[in-house]
């Protein structure tokens, strides 16, 4: 079945990099106008999808404030249209610390943009693909969703939380014509990784150590992880929290 999005629209949150730019770019190869939104002014993956024949806009938006989000949101629907998809990306690159010693500062940041942020998204978004009938939205949480991370409360905290928020919300919009899921990711190879391990053979070799698949992941990998879940190919598939991980060993 091939998978096409022509004449849909979708919302891209962190679309400037990494997998957010991946996820915006595979939504625009399948026909989607694409609403890109980050919190730094940054052209490059709308001007990539123009360079496509496709059409994109960019939205600068905080997510962790109402006001950014809802305005986000109308202005994809004052553009384009409607809105049939979104991918909550967006993520905040908290600091490693054990549970003791992690500060306040960082907890509330966190929180702030990856667990805040996702359930404004959905708030806002909500009512706009309800009016088209049927859509799909895909939050991005992490391996830390699913198992616990020493070092890594606050991460693991906020990544599990989006998990339980993604099933009740697949719950309560089941019958409503929109799916909800969550794509999982392990280790990719993104700014923010490669920030983390390029001066670090050692980091490198920990992180791929850990999983069958010995290598960092691809944006591309879990973009396609999230074209499947929003395609008709997963029209039976609600409330997933689906792990793309190069075969992460649960604690």
């Amino acid at each position: 079945m091939e998978t096409t999005f022509k004449n849909k629209v979708a919302i891209v949150t962190g679309g400037s990099s990494g997998i957010g730019k991946a996820t915006a770019l595979a939504f625009a190869e399948k026909g989607a106008k694409v609403a890109v939104v980050d919190w730094l002014e940054n052209n490059e993956t709308v001007n990539l999808i123009k360079g496509m024949g496709e059409d994109a806009i960019f939205i600068k938006c905080d997510v962790s404030k109402s006001t950014d989000v809802k305005a986000m949101v109308a202005k994809t629907i004052s553009t384009f249209g409607g809105l049939d998809y979104a991918c909550n990306n967006a993520c905040s690159d908290g600091m490693s610390a054990l549970t003791q010693d992690s500060t306040e500062e960082n907890w509330d940041k966190t929180i702030g943009i990856d667990l805040k942020g996702i359930r404004l998204c959905m708030k806002y978004e909500i009512p706009e693909i309800l009016k088209q009938g049927k859509g799909v939205i895909v939050n991005c949480s992490s391996g830390a969703g699913l198992v616990g991370h020493s070092g890594l409360p606050v991460d693991t905290h906020s990544k599990q939380d989006i998990v339980g928020l993604t099933k009740t919300a697949a719950l309560e919009c089941s019958k409503l014509g929109i799916r909800v899921n969550a794509v999982c990711p392990g280790v990719i190879q993104t700014p923010m990784i490669d920030q983390l391990t390029r001066t670090s053979e050692e980091a490198v070799e920990q992180f791929t150590g850990l999983k069958p698949i010995d290598r960092f992941g691809l944006p591309e990998e879990i973009a396609n992880a999230v074209i499947w879940m929003c395609s008709d190919e997963a029209s039976f598939v609600t409330g997933l929290a689906m792990a793309v991980d190069g075969g992460f060993i649960a604690q």
